[in-house]
This record gives C-alpha cells, structure tokens and sequence, in this order.
C-alpha cells in the first residue's frame, strides 16, 4: 500500500524495554510498525510532496538543534484516555517541533487542532482507563529511561497501515 502520509519522530528504542509490551496492545501506532517514540510534526507534508529540497530544509532545520540528554521519569495522563512518559527536559522537543514549523507552515502538528504542545512518549490510549492504568503503573516500575536524542526520522505510511523510515536528520552534535 502507497504512502499517504509523513510525520517527524524522535525514536526511543531505550524506552521499547519499559512500554513496548504496553504499546502493543494499547497503541494503534505500535502494530503499524512505529516505534517508541515522541512525535515532532504529524502529519507532515504528504508523500508526493516530499522532495530532495524539502529533505535539505528539513535536514539544514534539525541541524540547528543540538543533541540532548532526555529522562523519561514520569507517567502522566491526557484525561483518562491517553497515558504518557514526560520527556525531561522537554525544551529540546518543543525547539524541534517549533523549528520546523516555522520552516513548514504549511504543515502544523497535529493540523494545528492543538494549542499547547505537549512532548510525550505514549504508552496506550483510548481503551479502558482500568487497563491503562495498569499498563501505567507497571512502565512506572520500569523508569526512568535516559537516552541521547541525536536525530530526527522521517516515517511515511497510511492510517491504520505499517509505516516505514524514509530517512534520518542528524542533531548538531
């Protein structure tokens, strides 16, 4: 099936450990192949729209944005429908994701229906709150996790269907 959709992602493959199991079940993302991670933009731009010159703004964009140590310490909820790991500090996300707005304005995250961009790391949502809390308090047994934030991916795939990298933006070391 074709690609009718991008998003930018840092991948948390040091968080798979704590919420993979979780994910795959209480996280529609996780069965179509995406990883653990916190979204920067989604959606992007589409597909079709995706050039070597979109690819060069989008790589010369993330280059200004350093590396960064990130801690995951912290379960916190949207409602009782969505459970999350805090990214610590969250700064560097919100410098990604304002970034590249500012680049793509034609591309708002989360088509703009958002106000406050929350960085997060999500373990499950829309399922039983029962259920996620669950899941929430056995990840809260499992953190914090640390990782080195050192790139930007490119996904590309379909709703409800695998996605798949296009490519990787390294950070400013």
């Amino acid at each position: 099936m074709e690609a009718t959709q991008t998003a930018l992602i840092v991948a948390v493959p040091e968080a798979e450990d704590a919420v993979g199991q979780f994910r795959a079940s209480l996280d529609r993302a996780a069965a179509w192949g995406v990883p653990a991670h916190v979204t920067v933009v989604h959606p992007f731009l589409p597909p079709e729209e995706i050039t070597a010159d979109v690819l060069a703004a989008v790589a010369e964009t993330v280059r200004s944005v350093p590396c960064f140590d990130v801690s995951f310490a912290r379960v916190q909820w949207f409602g009782d429908t969505v459970a999350w790991l805090a990214p610590e500090p969250d700064q560097p996300f919100r410098a990604l994701t304002a970034a590249l707005w500012q680049r793509f304005p034609q591309a708002p995250p989360y088509g703009g229906i958002f106000d406050d961009l929350v960085p997060h790391l999500t373990i499950g949502h829309d399922v039983p709150v029962e259920v996620l809390a669950r899941a929430a308090d056995a990840v809260s047994a499992r953190l914090p996790v640390k990782a080195v934030v050192h790139a930007v991916r490119l996904i590309a795939g379909t709703p409800d269907a695998a996605w798949r990298t296009l490519c990787e933006f390294p950070l400013a070391p």
